[in-house]
């Protein structure tokens, strides 16, 4: 590969996977930029994207215990990885041993896995991301989370610390009526707590929102190939009201709810259409176009505040999409990009297709 290339990007060289998922021993080289995984479907297309993954954040991307990530029959797994940007050569493992896990880079072993998110960015688009639209405020904030804590290790700090204090004072409203007075003295205490991170994070949303949700709307029109206004919000009950205040006024109901009805962990965006909810009247393939321009921005601006493309996997895209809309996000990820990329698909002649289409060297891996 050339080397200035690597400057440009992310560069993963080799990933050797081992008792994770459906996968026994097995080692992969990825000698070009953009490489598509074919082969049917239980073959493990999506756990080699999702080893990928874990080798960036130090977790899965689709399930959330490391036993469901363990081989059948296994006590763990190893994953080992060779990553390069511009000079710096990484050599990651991860070993995951009944229950444990150990994170390395270059032989250093991480005090903490946090310390790692945002080294070695990427992006995951798979099929059930069109639950950023369709479904609650939950995927949302986490699809703002997971770009803000790749690029701010103070953001993710602030906001593991509320997540911390929100569940001690979720707590204590549970439990509220054992004792009321010494109650009452450590709910103040914990609301004083929790309005530094709280306020730490409504600003960084705040601030980076201004810069993404336009982008989404640019990348929407191009994607969908129309002129199609998307109306995209940032919602936030901090927006009019200080923390402290909202706790304060909504004391009564938090009790009877027994959990913190305001704060962070309640904002949104909001997606319209032509004056309506974009989810209630929007077509699968308008969706589809704009879950992909979310990622897309999530791309970009990852790309220009670390100065060099994160990896990007996609996993059956080609299923998800039309054939303009494909040619559309392939364009934009391929060849305005600059990126690594990597395909999954059932249909082996179809990567092949779609890189010769784009004058892109390819690799297709047959699983």
């Amino acid at each position: 590969m050339q080397c200035y290339l690597c400057r440009l990007m992310l560069y993963l060289k080799k990933l050797t996977i081992t008792h994770f998922k459906n996968y026994e021993i097995n080692s992969f080289e990825f000698p070009q930029t953009a490489t598509g995984i074919s082969g049917l479907n239980g073959k493990g297309k999506t756990n080699l994207l999702d080893a990928i993954y874990y080798c960036c954040f130090t977790k899965s991307y689709f399930t959330p215990t490391d036993s469901l990530n363990t081989g059948f029959g296994k006590n763990g797994f190893r994953l080992e990885a060779q990553f390069q940007q511009a000079d710096k050569l990484y050599q990651l493992i991860c070993i995951n041993r009944d229950g444990r896990k150990e994170l390395s880079l270059n032989g250093v072993v991480y005090e903490k896995l946090s310390q790692h998110i945002g080294l070695l960015p990427a992006v995951m688009v798979a099929p059930d991301d069109i639950e950023i639209i369709t479904g609650g405020s939950i995927n949302r904030r986490k699809y703002l989370d997971t770009i803000l804590c790749q690029l701010d290790t103070d953001y993710m700090q602030h906001l593991m610390n509320y997540n911390k204090i929100l569940l001690q004072r979720n707590s204590l409203l549970k439990n509220f009526n054992q004792s009321i007075q010494q109650n009452e003295l450590l709910m103040q205490v914990l609301d004083e707590q929790l309005a530094l991170p709280c306020k730490q994070v409504f600003e960084k949303r705040r601030a980076f929102t201004n810069e993404l949700l336009p982008l989404i709307g640019n990348l929407y029109e191009t994607i969908s190939g129309t002129h199609e206004k998307i109306i995209i919000q940032y919602e936030s009950d901090l927006i009019a009201c200080s923390l402290e205040a909202l706790l304060k006024k909504n004391r009564e109901k938090d009790l009877f709810m027994q959990r913190t009805l305001s704060g962070i962990h309640k904002d949104d965006l909001s997606f319209s259409y032509l004056g309506q909810p974009f989810k209630a009247i929007a077509s699968q393939g308008q969706r589809k176009s704009l879950l992909f321009a979310l990622k897309l921005a999530e791309f970009e601006l990852i790309k220009k505040y670390k100065g060099f493309s994160p990896l990007l996997l996609l996993d059956d895209v080609f299923e998800k999409l039309d054939n303009n809309r494909i040619q559309n996000l392939l364009e934009e990820v391929c060849r305005e990009g600059g990126g690594q990329v990597f395909i999954t698909d059932t249909h082996k002649s179809r990567l092949e297709q779609a890189f010769e289409l784009l004058q892109v060297q390819g690799t297709i891996i047959e699983l």
